[in-house]
């Protein structure tokens, strides 16, 4: 179950029931026992979800870090907390978006969202009933060690890259980066706004992608697909892939003023599940709001662009 990466660097990889399908959780030796970084979705049964790797590591885990509150990430967070006893540490900004997010919803609130970006009443109403059955697989912990730019933990070095999440946080150390969701092979890390979140997260995801660059670390171990053994040459072909969907997204609204929503449905396949479809909308969002912040786009009193 547990796959050996290099010398003191670990995986195991759960499925998940989502548009994708598995999650990578990573196990960092460490002089007493194992850091583990993300947790899964939170399950019904902790004990049969984990015992299997708890019994299979050669030493206990002594802490949990979680990359961002997104629920493959931060779901099983409490989960593994309660099974080990370890201590769970996350990001000071990444905490305080979790519990806006899961401890303090607002059903109401999230649907006027997306009702905001011009998508259909039944659409929003979809995505508000797979966003309640959702949060029943969120166990983030209520009360981590917050952790910010610069800390230490077991030596591995914390950095904040935002764009995918507003808090995101990664390990770098000896050219290796836990990266999370910020990078990914093959798929492009979902850049969007949500309620209460950043207002220009593309604009963030670039800063982080030209920090990736600088960093130039040799291996990016990531939350989902392959692992990265050139994370700054993806970075680059990531930035290249949104600077083209900008121009799409300009291309888009030539003679004419579209709701968020409907420049999705041009950006995007049409036959898409309410939660895909929440993701396109946030995705074509965010790119309207950076065309916006280069005084590309305006958006009209009836929440349209042109």
């Amino acid at each position: 179950m547990i796959e050996q990466l290099e010398p003191g660097i670990a995986r195991v990889t759960f499925r998940l029931p989502l548009g994708i399908d598995h999650v990578h959780c990573y196990l960092l030796r460490c002089p007493a026992g194992h850091l583990l970084v993300d947790t899964g979705l939170g399950s019904r049964d902790p004990e049969a979800r984990w015992r299997p790797v708890l019994d299979e590591l050669d030493a206990p885990i002594e802490s949990i870090v979680v990359t961002h509150m997104h629920p493959d990430h931060v779901g099983g967070a409490r989960d593994v907390a309660e099974l080990t006893g370890a201590p769970v540490l996350q990001g000071r900004e990444d905490f305080e978006q979790c519990v806006r997010a899961w401890g303090r919803r607002d059903p109401e609130r999230f649907a006027a969202h997306w009702l905001e970006q011009g998508m259909p009443a039944a659409a929003a109403g979809g995505i508000v009933a797979d966003s309640d059955r959702l949060a029943d697989a969120v166990h983030f912990h209520p009360a981590p060690r917050l952790l910010d730019p610069g800390d230490e933990v077991e030596g591995w070095r914390v950095e904040l890259l935002r764009g995918h999440a507003d808090g995101h946080i990664v390990l770098v150390r000896d050219g290796v980066l836990i990266a999370g969701d910020t990078l990914l092979d093959g798929i492009t890390p979902a850049i969007g706004v949500y309620p209460d979140s950043r207002p220009d997260p593309l604009g963030d995801y670039f800063e982080t992608l030209a920090r990736i660059e600088e960093l130039a670390p040799r291996v990016a171990y990531t939350g989902h697909k392959r692992t990265i053994a050139d994370p700054a040459g993806r970075a680059r072909e990531i930035r290249a892939h949104h600077e083209d969907r900008l121009a799409r997204t300009l291309a888009a609204l030539a003679g004419r003023a579209l709701t968020p929503y409907e420049v999705s449905l041009r950006l995007f396949d049409g036959d898409l599940s309410p939660t895909l479809r929440r993701f396109a909308t946030a995705e074509a969002l965010a790119h309207l709001v950076r065309l916006a912040a280069d005084g590309l786009v305006e958006r009209d009193g009836d929440g349209r662009y042109h």
